[in-house]
């Protein structure tokens, strides 16, 4: 077991260099996966939910890549390892894959992780569930923390009230704004955001783990639309996961960007612009849709990004929560 770990952590150290990507030395991630420790955060994907690259695409940025796929290219996802157990924020289409880089880093003899926590009911960060039947993993009990209309969702709709009457996921009941503790040193509580919640309701998690806070929300529609306000919210964490699945509305062009809302970056950097450099070195943008430019580090977007002091979220990268 032990070689095999190295090995796979060396692939994988290896396989997220990128010799063009422009560095912040005052990053708050550390880039290596050696820096894996008790508690840690790993970024597992950082894509929207139709991968990169996505289906029926004829453009430049997946022409290349459906010739040779990026490993690194998987749909957004964060793990955390705490104290010996391990949790997986989204269960994404890739959730093989994660959870295997997941539980090897954690050291762990168990495939499956302590607790699934899914934001909403839309492809990216729900239907990994399958993977858990009985059609493959044929798991049992695995703890799938869900909101009340995101359970109902499950519970009433096949296949995936298969998975909760063969007993493969156990579901736990999340409410707004009221923490889940883990362990003593470890609580998440979901926050309602506004989204469209065609199945489910649509959260995001505020993750306290060790001394270190770590807001996770992928999909939001606009930031004026929310209730709470997002820059008082950054203040409190001492890392942000935010969406930024656009840069500009320009780069959609076959769809109705109005049908598809979310906050372009150039929208939440302008809205950011009076943060000091501290607050903006908490920031991590994520959940990029295939069109996104600042999926490339050489990219005029991606220079304009981490020029500004904000960070682009890239697989693999850890934040240490001791």
């Amino acid at each position: 077991m032990k070689w095999f770990r190295c090995l796979l952590l060396l692939s994988m150290i290896l396989s997220c260099e990128e010799t063009n990507r422009e560095v912040d030395p005052a990053s708050p991630v550390n880039d290596s996966l050696s820096q894996i420790s008790n508690s840690s955060l790993i970024v597992l994907g950082t894509i929207q939910d139709g991968g990169s690259p996505h289906i029926g695409c004829k453009k430049d940025c997946c022409r290349a890549l459906f010739e040779k796929p990026d490993s690194n290219r998987k749909v957004v996802s964060l793990g955390l390892i705490h104290q010996g157990k391990t949790y997986l924020f989204e269960a994404t289409p890739d959730i093989s894959t994660q959870l295997k880089i997941l539980q090897t880093l954690a050291g762990s003899t168990n495939e499956f992780p302590d607790g699934i926590f899914i934001t909403h009911a839309h492809i990216g960060h729900y239907s990994g569930l399958m993977y858990l039947g009985k059609e493959a993993a044929g798991a049992n009990e695995i703890p799938v923390y869900v909101m009340p209309r995101m359970k109902q969702f499950l519970e009433s709709n096949g296949p995936w009230n298969a998975l909760v009457n063969n007993h493969n996921i156990s579901l736990s009941d999340l409410s707004a704004g009221e923490e889940v503790s883990l362990a003593p040193q470890l609580k998440i509580t979901p926050l309602l955001v506004p989204h469209r919640d065609e199945y489910s309701e649509t959260v995001g998690f505020v993750i306290e783990c060790e001394a270190k806070k770590i807001l996770f929300i992928p999909d939001i529609d606009k930031w004026e639309k929310w209730e709470l306000s997002i820059i008082e919210i950054i203040s409190e964490v001492d890392h942000a996961f935010i969406d930024a699945t656009f840069f500009y509305g320009e780069e959609i062009q076959t769809r109705d960007i109005s049908e598809i809302p979310h906050p372009f970056i150039i929208e939440s950097m302008a809205m950011f612009d009076s943060l000091s450099d501290s607050e903006k070195n908490k920031i991590q943008f994520i959940h990029f849709n295939h069109t996104n430019p600042v999926l490339e580090p050489g990219s005029a977007a991606y220079k304009k990004v981490v020029g500004k002091g904000y960070h682009i979220a890239h697989p693999n990268d850890v934040i240490k929560l001791q």
